[in-house]
C-alpha cells in the first residue's frame, strides 16, 4: 500500500504540476509576505507577535482551501480554480481553530523549552520530554485534519476525534507519513519552495486518507476479518487502474504513447 501511495501521489503531482506551482506560488508570497513584515519588528514584542499570529491564521487557512481542492484532483473529479474560494469557505472555521491551537502549540514550545532547559536535572529533562513527544503527537495527528474534515466529517469536534483516532490506529503508516512530509519539504527547498512544496504534502495526506478509508469500508463489511489481514492489491485495484501504467517517455511526450 505505501509503494501504491508513493506512486499515485508522484503521478497526481506530474499531471497537475502548473496548478501545484501556482498554489505554492500563493504559499511562497504567505511566507515571505508575513517573514518580511515579522522582520521590521522587535523580536519577541507585540507586532512581532501579532504578525506571526496573522500569518499562522492566513497559512492554515488557505492550505485548508488547497487541501480541499486536492481531495478533488486524487479522486479525478472535475475542479477549477474558481472554485478554490468555495473550499476557503468550507474549511475556515476548522482552520481559524487549528490555527488556535497551532499558535498556543508553538507558543508553548518557545516559552516551554527555554524554561524547563533553564531548569535543568531530572525535573528539566521530565519537562523537555513532555513537551517535545506532546508536540510530535500533535504533529503527525494533525495531518489527518484537513482530509478528514473534507472526506469525513463537517462535525469539528468529530474531526478531531477521528483525525486522533486515525493515527492511533495507524501508527506506522503516520510516522511514515509524517517522515514523508519531511522530506518533501527539504526536496523543496532546492526549488524554492515551488514543487514538490506544500501543495504536495497537503496532497499526500488527502491521498493517504482517501486510501485508509478502503481498510475501514472492507472492514464494516467483513467484521471477522483480523486488522492484519487486508488484502491491499484488491481494495486497491480501481485506483490502481486510474493511476495506470506509466513510462517516462509517456509523461514527457504523452501524445507520443
Amino acid at each position: 500500500m505505501i509503494f501504491f501511495f508513493i506512486k499515485k501521489v508522484f503521478f497526481d503531482t506530474w499531471d497537475n504540476l502548473i496548478t501545484i506551482v501556482l498554489f505554492n506560488l500563493g504559499f511562497a508570497v504567505i511566507l515571505g509576505g508575513f517573514s518580511y513584515i515579522a522582520y521590521l519588528f522587535e523580536p519577541a514584542g507585540v507586532g512581532y507577535f501579532l504578525t506571526v499570529t496573522a500569518g499562522v491564521f492566513v497559512f492554515n487557512i488557505y492550505a485548508g482551501g488547497v487541501s480541499g481542492y486536492t481531495r478533488d484532483l486524487i479522486s479525478y473529479n472535475s475542479v477549477e480554480l474558481r472554485s478554490f474560494p468555495g473550499y476557503i469557505k468550507k474549511i475556515f472555521k476548522s482552520a481559524v481553530i487549528i490555527s488556535v491551537i497551532s499558535i498556543i502549540q508553538i507558543s508553548v514550545l518557545f516559552v516551554g523549552f527555554p524554561f524547563y532547559f533553564s531548569v535543568g536535572g531530572i525535573p528539566g529533562l521530565i519537562g523537555l520530554v513532555t513537551i517535545f513527544w506532546i508536540s510530535v503527537f500533535w504533529w503527525v495527528s494533525v495531518q489527518y485534519f484537513f482530509p478528514v474534515s473534507f472526506q469525513l466529517e463537517k462535525d469539528i469536534k468529530k474531526q478531531f476525534k477521528k483525525t486522533f483516532l486515525l493515527f492511533l490506529d495507524n501508527t506506522f503508516f503516520s510516522v511514515f507519513l509524517g517522515i514523508y512530509s519531511l522530506i518533501v519539504l527539504s526536496l523543496s527547498v532546492f526549488t524554492a519552495f515551488l514543487i514538490p512544496g506544500v501543495t504536495v504534502i497537503l496532497l499526500a495526506h488527502q491521498t493517504a486518507v482517501k486510501l485508509r478509508l478502503y481498510k475501514y469500508d472492507y472492514l464494516e463489511e467483513n467484521k471477522d476479518t483480523g486488522r492484519k489481514n487486508i488484502p491491499w492489491n484488491t481494495l486497491l485495484f480501481d485506483e490502481r487502474e486510474k493511476v495506470g501504467k506509466r513510462t517516462l517517455k509517456g509523461m514527457i511526450f504523452p501524445w507520443k504513447e
